[in-house]
């Protein structure tokens, strides 16, 4: 029998006790590495929520600061007697919406869904969501709610310019809340929040339809129930008071347009490439129609029409605002092209409808939010229709017949009913109340005097001095007095 000596022994114990540590290492190394990656799926998570988050966030910031663009260009496009009501009106419009739309808004626009007319959850949201996203998103439930309200502030924002000049104050609030609570918020939810539209394919990326259409027949409704500002003569629109103050508030919008259609992708991680194809259609369109308009104008009045241009530029963001992830460059620029044309007719044909819409308003939000909705029915690329039913589906321009542009025409009209509908009945009950317009006293000193007692140019539009009733002109010294 083959024996080990002494130190043939100690070599067999040695390779023994190598093999088990081997083996126990290597499971434990085996443990030690699934923890591992365990660990970098957890922080690879993690940095996801952030950079969308940070995407989300920053995005919605420009959204937010687009009131500013919108107060600006208000007060710039009307006389200086409404100049202090206009500001006042624009920026209170977002501290109001802010709480109504936490309050009620939210939860009717993407709360679980009612047989996809309006949401029932989610009104109020805090604590109880902070740490929850919303639904498959990496963001928040609250980091959502405040990039929604950032839109929601625009809609009714839209509104106030067209009404601008003689609306009552109190009814610019009441109106505000409404529009808020129980029209914008119902179309959120038809589109965007897992609604009836939706579920038909209908493809609105950024608002053309969920923001502008629905602004803009607002408007309409409530510059034609409101009637005109006093002493209007058809034809011949007021003179803009200060054009500088105006393409200020327009290029601030067009740069808080890089939030409104490239931060609706709500997440910056694996949509590189979709944000790039959204923010050059933007620029694309933008600067298409705002050459279409001034040229257009041009050759009809002979001049280089600032104002006409400015509404032109915003005019083609509108109309991109619902395609500009779904169709190509070239389309952008068609859209836009139309939109600065469109828009000066619009406002043509609701100037010799006799209706005083200060701003354009409807010409530039619910004409071109229309027609952008169209669009994607005509020229959608169908490499980018990729969610929903009409996934995969071409625009009647790219071979792909009326299926699509039916479901956009479909949401579109569906939308203009209904937002007309509740605005006459909201308009309405605001005039049986005497709230819609404000006191006809204020027709002879100017809303601002009136309604606040304040002249945004004192020095060159002075106010009644304390002590004089507002709304009575004070009587002229006779000469030599």
């Amino acid at each position: 029998m083959f024996r080990l000596g002494r130190r043939g022994r100690r070599l067999v114990i040695l390779m023994i006790c190598s093999a088990i540590l081997a083996v126990f290492g290597l499971h434990v190394a085996g443990a030690q590495d699934a923890a591992t990656l365990e660990g970098v799926a957890g922080d690879v998570g993690t940095l996801k929520i952030s950079i969308d988050t940070t995407w989300v966030l920053l995005t919605g910031f420009l959204v937010f600061f687009m009131q500013c663009g919108f107060a600006m260009l208000e007060t710039g496009m009307i006389t200086q007697k409404g100049a202090v009501n206009a500001l006042l009106e624009n920026f209170i419009d977002a501290g109001l919406t802010a709480v109504v739309w936490w309050l009620v808004g939210f939860g009717i626009a993407f709360g679980e869904s009612n047989g996809g007319l309006f949401g029932t959850t989610l009104f109020a949201p805090g604590m109880d969501v902070m740490n929850t996203t919303f639904g498959s998103l990496n963001i928040t439930t609250l980091t959502f709610f405040f990039f929604q309200f950032a839109f929601a502030a625009t809609a009714s924002t839209i509104t106030t310019g067209a009404m601008a000049e003689r609306t009552d104050f109190i009814g610019d609030l009441i109106y505000s809340a409404l529009v808020a609570i129980f029209i914008y918020p119902v179309i959120v939810h038809w589109v965007w929040g897992g609604g009836w539209l939706g579920g038909q394919g209908f493809h609105d990326f950024a608002g053309s339809t969920v923001v502008h259409t629905v602004g803009g027949v607002i408007a309409l409704v409530g510059a034609l129930m409101l009637g005109p500002r006093a002493g209007r003569v058809w034809g011949k629109l007021p003179r803009p008071h200060n054009l500088a103050l105006a393409t200020l508030g327009t290029m601030i919008l067009w740069f808080g347009w890089y939030g409104f259609n490239p931060g609706s992708t709500l997440g910056a991680v694996g949509y590189g490439s979709l944000i790039g194809l959204v923010t050059l259609n933007t620029t694309l369109a933008a600067g298409a129609a705002s050459m279409s308009s001034l040229a257009f104008q041009y050759v009809r009045s002979g001049k280089w029409d600032l104002g006409a241009t400015l509404n032109g530029s915003l005019a083609g963001l509108v109309g991109v605002t619902a395609g500009c992830a779904f169709v190509s460059p070239w389309a952008a620029i068609l859209i836009g092209l139309t939109g600065g044309v469109l828009v000066i007719i619009a406002a043509e044909i609701v100037e010799r409808a006799k209706i005083d819409d200060a701003v354009g308003a409807f010409a530039v939000h619910g004409t071109c939010g229309m027609m952008g909705t169209m669009a994607i029915g005509l020229f959608a690329e169908p490499s980018l229709t990729v969610v929903g039913p009409m996934a995969g589906k071409a625009g009647l321009f790219l071979g792909g017949g009326f299926e699509l542009l039916g479901v956009q025409i479909l949401g579109s009209l569906s939308t203009v009913v209904y937002v007309a509908i509740a605005s006459v009945l909201m308009f309405g009950l605001l005039k049986a109340i005497h709230r819609l317009r404000v006191n006809r006293k204020a027709d002879a000193v100017g809303i601002d005097v009136y309604e606040h007692g304040v002249s945004l140019w004192p020095d060159v539009l002075p106010f009644p001095e304390e002590g004089v009733e507002v709304g009575v002109p004070k009587k002229a010294p006779a000469v030599g007095d």
